[in-house]
């Protein structure tokens, strides 16, 4: 991820789907190789230079990594951009127990909006970068399929007809659709798994977390604490996930990482007030414990009571 955040730029300017698997382990640099850490999070969400922002999905286990890996090609060639699936290593390294996972012969891919020869065959002319359907996503051609499917792939400043512009109107156009086209991803990405348990309090995790806090969830109950919780499955953020925070006057933002990187996810791309979130971390490289959440609860609880 990190060698490769031009080419990133460049599937993301120039619509290319691409597919990118991220076992995050501890950083910055090689950090500790064979560590668990959630550090990527703000890297993968807005990796390469300029404005861009890329559809990512948070597997929770090793049976989603699987589930999730077709569903990102899917998501990939449907939103023709760079789709990012972020593990950590402890899913990636160690043991799991979870769901077998049974592939349905029935499915079929979902190549998106792809012009065949016939379709090609009709058009005047075909224009790679023209929103015909303003949902701004782009129809798109496969190479041989037909002469008038040629097109010239530009990472640089282009117009909606593919040709380089430094109009500054023209370079917007450009620029605003693909932000409309990566929002309207929040819909298409796996929603967040809530589970209403009754609690004023919430917790928001995602990946590897949630076997722990599922622990911490119960002991919390058992003290009298009751916790709702939420975990996290894909960005850009699901409405639930902004519906689930406005709806608790606290919740627990639980990851593993230094700089609370989920925290400032969610105070950046949701409305939620930003008291409103407080951080659970746990980045010393070991998979998170139940211990370390709940202790983290207790001590707000008595802070604040």
């Amino acid at each position: 991820i990190s060698l490769m955040s031009e080419f990133i730029g460049l599937a993301y300017c120039a619509e290319i789907p691409g597919v990118f698997f991220d076992i995050q382990r501890t950083g910055p640099s090689t950090g500790m190789p064979t560590r668990t850490q959630q550090g990527d999070l703000l890297a993968t969400a807005y990796a390469s230079h300029g404005d861009t922002k890329h559809v990512v999905l948070y597997p929770g286990d090793p049976g989603e990594c699987f589930e999730m890996a077709v569903r990102a090609f899917d998501l990939a060639e449907r939103f023709q951009t760079p789709i990012f699936v972020l593990s950590d290593l402890d899913i990636g390294m160690n043991d799991w127990v979870c769901r077998r996972f049974r592939w349905d012969d029935a499915y079929r891919p979902d190549r998106g909006k792809v012009l065949d020869a016939e379709a090609l065959e009709r058009m005047e002319a075909f224009h790679r970068y023209l929103d015909v359907d303003g949902d701004g996503i782009c129809a798109r051609t496969l190479p041989g399929v037909h002469p008038k499917g040629a097109y010239f792939t530009r990472g640089s400043g282009h117009d909606r007809f593919g040709r380089y512009t430094e109009d500054a109107a023209e370079y917007v156009e450009v620029v605003d659709r693909i932000a409309r086209k990566i929002d309207g991803a929040a819909r298409a990405v796996p929603g967040p798994v809530v589970e209403a348990r009754g609690g004023e309090l919430g917790i928001v995790a995602l990946g590897g977390c949630d076997v722990a806090v599922r622990e911490a969830l119960d002991r919390l109950a058992d003290r009298g604490i009751p916790a709702d919780y939420m975990r996290i499955r894909g960005f850009p953020f699901a409405p639930e996930v902004e519906e689930f925070l406005l709806g608790h006057a606290v919740s627990f933002v639980v990851e593993q990482n230094r700089d609370a990187q989920l925290r400032s996810l969610l105070t950046l791309e949701t409305r939620a007030p930003k008291e409103r979130l407080r951080s659970v971390r746990s980045y010393g490289g070991l998979p998170l414990s139940a211990e370390t959440v709940v202790n983290a609860v207790l001590r707000s609880v008595e802070v604040h009571a």
